[in-house]
């Protein structure tokens, strides 16, 4: 009777690689799934050529960048690859298992910048309007789907907190006093994020609630009785296009992210340090927040453009 295979040596290098990733680095599970996935294609490819991990050529790599762009990919998904790929084959060199890095002088394609959505302040009141409406004036199960709704939408425009971090709050995190709130985010990191007075009213006034429905205390802030004990961000956004679509907004323009994309344009509009805006999305790097100083520039630039004399076309 034969045993099952034993593993091929890359996919002993790819498994312990991952494992580096998330135990000394503490990468989101979502990250390291974009890694295997990224990582078994460039391992496929170098299979037909005869190479493997450890005698990877810098040529290689470029011909993989190639084949890439050759298929149509989007530059983006081309550049988290060789990324990918790099720290891939920096990790077997710092561990001595290879001689050399042969992705550390391949250059990427350079990703165009890509501004994010922002919705403008009348489609933000028209949703926050429509969702404290709505809440005011449903009954029954109806009135508990409306309360839960109107705070999700408000502790997530007061706070810019990611879709994930909003849905696992947990119970008692609103449960006291303080005007913070303590989360754990991307990697296990912790920030504290002030909350608005009139956010925690909405909270508080869904909690009442919410006691009427549950026996006990529930461990999540708004629980789900699905496998993952919690409301799933599929219907949060769900929720959230029905409302746009009740409020008048385009729901092509409406997503949980969308709404963090206020939060963080909002206070920078408004004067807020870019370092203290970094903390509060919980960045761990600074230019992704600065993404948003190109928003603010941007609109600037379409203001002028719409308004300014010197600026608009002279009919004749």
């Amino acid at each position: 009777m034969t045993g099952s295979a034993a593993p091929s040596p890359d996919f002993r290098h790819l498994s312990r690689f991952l494992e580096m990733m998330s135990a000394e680095r503490g990468a989101a599970k979502n990250s390291i799934a974009a890694y295997r996935r990224d990582l078994e294609l460039w391992l496929a490819f170098l299979k037909p050529r005869g190479r493997g991990a450890l005698d990877a050529t810098t040529q290689d790599v470029r011909d993989f960048q190639a084949d890439a762009e050759a298929h149509g990919l989007a530059r983006a998904t081309s550049a988290r690859r060789l990324s990918a790929i790099k720290q891939f084959h920096g990790f077997l060199h710092s561990e001595g298992k290879a001689k050399e890095n042969p992705a550390a002088i391949v250059e990427g394609p350079r990703a165009g910048l890509r501004l994010p959505k922002i919705l403008n302040d009348g489609d933000m009141a028209a949703l926050l309007g429509t969702a404290k409406e709505q809440a005011a004036k449903a009954e029954g199960h109806a009135r508990f789907k409306a309360m839960r709704l109107y705070a999700l939408l408000m502790i997530l425009a007061a706070s810019g907190l990611r879709v994930s971090e909003l849905i696992t709050l947990p119970y008692r995190a609103l449960s006291s006093s303080d005007e913070f709130l303590l989360i754990k985010g991307k990697g296990g990191r912790e920030r504290m994020v002030p909350l608005s007075g009139e956010a925690r009213a909405a909270a508080s006034a869904y909690m009442k609630v919410l006691r009427e429905t549950e026996e006990g205390e529930p461990k999540f802030l708004f629980p789900s009785r699905g496998a993952q004990g919690c409301l799933t961000r599929q219907h949060f956004a769900l929720e959230l296009k029905t409302l746009a679509a009740a409020a008048g907004v385009d729901t092509d323009k409406v997503s949980p992210h969308v709404l963090r994309h206020v939060f963080a344009s909002g206070l920078l509009a408004a004067g807020a340090d870019l370092r203290a805006v970094q903390q509060m999305l919980g960045h761990a790097d600074i230019s992704t927040t600065q993404i948003y100083t190109h928003v603010q520039a941007q609109r600037l630039v379409d203001a002028v453009q719409a308004h300014h004399p010197l600026a608009k076309k002279r009919k004749g």
